[in-house]
């Protein structure tokens, strides 16, 4: 019988049956053509379906990488702030003046940005062209200087805020509690999410808030209550809600934004720290609450050092987010405790207590059940029924197996096995 295409260019029940079982020896009517296009068309599915599995694989394996590599450098990075901070305050205890001179430095990073831009991009543009093209987070229009001063001014004191709470709290706290009690930002960022961007309400994500509130209270106990553990606390504490503040107002306001349009509006808050923060550290200066002298007294080196872990840390959470999984800068952020607590105790700073160490689990704890997607219910359920019905499939192979065995066993003995009715 020959094998003919019907009309329309549909194919026939055989010419259908022969695609898909491949075998096209028993039928003498279809034409060695026929089975060489065919061979060669499932030659060249295969060949394809092979390349993009395996640029699949490429691009996972790479991103694995690169957040290996990125989750080791944000770690170090706000290791090494964190640690340089605790050395600076021995001979230099003026946070202010720290936290205005090292956000002086985000103005270099779009220069750096563009600087990648010309050494990866095959076209290149011009810097003011690409200034405009990542302008476009403030508006339409770009940067003027009514959206200059009223979308950089809150965000620019928000930042400010954070980083100068936080280097407050490292006076009267070791560096391995005030990183703990700064990952509690994850935990008021849901919580006010929930409350004013109305995001879905996450049973987990409530008992990980409660876990890091737990992990406060425990932190501030740790102590006794004194005068410097509760103080370093609430300083802490004032950091963490003061950066989750600045994200939630962030995402309502201007949205998302991609690499180079955070490089613009990170150097953006560099230029207003600059313009219009510069007097607050010559006022604390002139009243005496921040002065030094003589001026050659301060540790420039130390200062640069600041700046530029800080700096370099900014960076790597924004490039991450372009080169692998988010939640992986996530785990770098936390991985920073244990980190600062090896640092810790080998310069014998800190003696870890049964509570001190418990409130740092749970706050841990809590930060990586943030982590899971809104779906993760809906993941793991499936993820639970793919396991059922692999089971099931595996255990009638077995079956299938067994009752073959059992068979070719009976016709050897002269025997068959007739089902019943």
């Amino acid at each position: 019988m020959d094998v003919k295409a019907a009309p329309n260019g549909v194919a026939t029940i055989e010419d259908r049956i022969l695609r898909i079982t491949g075998y096209y020896g028993y039928y003498p009517g279809y034409s060695s053509q026929k089975r060489e296009e065919g061979t060669q068309a499932e030659s060249g599915s295969q060949e394809s379906h092979a390349q993009t599995r395996c640029e699949s694989c490429t691009s996972t394996f790479l991103k694995v990488v690169w957040g290996f590599l990125i989750i080791l450098s944000v770690s170090s990075s706000w290791v090494g702030t964190t640690q340089i901070v605790k050395i600076t305050y021995k001979n230099f205890d003026y946070p202010f003046f720290m936290t205005w001179f090292s956000t002086n430095w985000n103005i270099m990073f779009f220069p750096v940005y563009y600087s990648g831009h010309l050494a990866t991009a095959q076209e290149k543009q011009s810097p003011i062209k690409k200034i405009r093209e990542c302008s476009r987070i403030f508006g339409e229009d770009g940067l003027t200087l009514k959206l200059f001063l009223k979308r950089t001014a809150p965000f620019s004191i928000l930042w400010t805020l954070t980083n100068y709470l936080y280097l407050l709290a490292l006076k009267k706290l070791t560096a391995t509690d005030a990183s703990a009690l700064f990952c509690c930002n994850k935990a008021f960022v849901f919580l006010l999410s929930w409350i004013v961007l109305k995001d879905r309400f996450m049973g987990v994500r409530i008992v990980a808030a409660i876990m890091a509130i737990t992990g406060i209270v425990m932190m501030a106990y740790a102590d006794g209550f004194h005068g410097d553990s509760i103080i370093g606390v609430a300083y802490a504490v004032g950091s963490a809600s003061a950066s989750a503040l600045y994200k939630v107002l962030f995402k309502m306001f201007l949205g998302s934004a991609n690499f180079g349009e955070a490089a613009h509006f990170i150097s953006t808050l560099g230029f207003f720290n600059l313009i219009f923060l510069s007097f607050t550290p010559i006022i604390l200066y002139f009243t005496k609450v921040e002065h030094w002298s003589p001026f050659s007294a301060v540790p420039w080196g130390y200062l640069c050092g600041i700046a530029g872990l800080w700096l370099a840390f900014n960076i790597l959470v924004n490039v991450g987010v372009v080169l692998t999984y988010p939640i992986l800068i996530s785990i770098g952020t936390v991985l920073s405790v244990p980190g600062n607590a090896a640092v810790d105790l080998l310069k014998r700073e800190v003696i870890f207590s049964v509570v001190r160490l418990g409130a740092t689990l749970i706050i841990c704890l809590g930060f990586l059940l943030l982590l899971l997607p809104e779906e993760w219910d809906e993941i793991t359920l499936r993820f639970i029924n793919s396991l059922k019905e692999k089971k099931s499939e595996d255990y009638a192979e077995d079956n299938t197996d067994s009752g073959v065995h059992f068979r070719s066993r009976s016709r050897a003995n002269g025997t068959v096995s007739i089902p019943l009715a």
